[in-house]
């Protein structure tokens, strides 16, 4: 048998799933990653090292994740695996009245039907095959802030994370049957990538709308908050927790200003944080 446990880590390119990497690696973990690129699987073999599996796949590709969970289940012999974190993800920003169907679909199709997929994958691995020894594996969902409170501009972002934690909780109660434990870790802002990219977008397609000159303050706000942001290796340190303490919580809130940006929103009604948000960014109708 193996000395190491091993967790299978999606998104491990940059950001957060390369932090989470690392924090798994320094704490004793095998980590397989999934990279869509060779480039990065290469990269990231070189500075991680022998204990660090590179999988060469995109989540929503369902034969390459099934041929990257036959690769780990070889690799395990009979072992189970101790963990799966579902962390690959994109953001699509834009008012909701002007988006694209197809880039919902999109969002939809990276950051809940990948996980989905991997899942499926991968369950047989964590506990729901009985021919494998050990304890049953756990699964930490990536969610977001976004996926408990709705913000303007990145709804489609808000519905796939929501979606995601509706997911979790029904797959929580029906993995019970196996002994897999499903928690769900929401970052607030963190200083990764992911929101560089979605500051990148160019959104000068929504400028004669209504919501033009409404998207650049948000936009402006966005960057600000992205400075004050927590550093990735906080979130891996949180997965780390959320795969290893005996009784997890079913959810971790790692938010920057936690009072502020978690704790009040939550204390205070809908309508209010309505009015909040839309004075703020100059939403509240004339």
């Amino acid at each position: 048998m193996s000395a190491k446990q091993s967790v299978v880590l999606t998104g491990a390119s940059t950001g957060i799933g390369w932090a989470t990497a690392k924090v798994l690696l320094d704490k004793g973990f095998r980590v397989f990653g999934t990279v869509r690129k060779q480039s990065d699987a290469d990269r990231l073999s070189a500075e991680f090292g022998k204990d660090f599996v590179p999988l060469l796949a995109d989540v929503t590709d369902e034969a390459a994740v099934q041929q990257a969970a036959t690769l780990v289940g070889e690799m395990l012999g009979k072992e189970r695996l101790a963990g799966l974190v579902n962390n690959a993800g994109i953001v699509v920003g834009g008012p909701l009245l002007h988006l694209d169907p197809s880039e919902m679909r999109r969002q939809m199709e990276v950051n809940l039907i990948g996980p989905f997929l991997v899942t499926k994958a991968f369950a047989p691995l964590l506990g729901s095959d009985p021919a494998r020894s050990g304890k049953p594996g756990r699964i930490v969902q990536i969610s977001s802030v976004s996926g408990k409170m709705g913000v303007p501009f990145v709804g489609a972002y808000s519905a796939s994370k929501f979606a995601l934690e509706g997911m979790s909780e029904s797959l929580r109660r029906e993995l019970l049957l196996y002994g897999i434990d499903v928690i769900i870790v929401g970052p607030g802002a963190v200083i990764t990538p992911i929101w560089d990219k979605a500051q990148a977008e160019d959104f000068s397609r929504f400028d004669a709308t209504d919501y033009g000159p409404i998207i650049q303050r948000f936009l402006a706000f966005f960057a600000e908050e992205g400075k004050k942001g927590l550093a990735a290796e906080e979130i891996g340190h949180a997965i780390h927790r959320a795969l290893t303490v005996s009784k997890p919580k079913v959810r971790y809130a790692v938010v920057p200003q936690r009072f502020k940006n978690w704790t009040l929103p939550n204390l205070l009604s809908k309508r209010m944080v309505d009015r909040i948000l839309g004075k703020q960014f100059g939403l509240m109708k004339k």
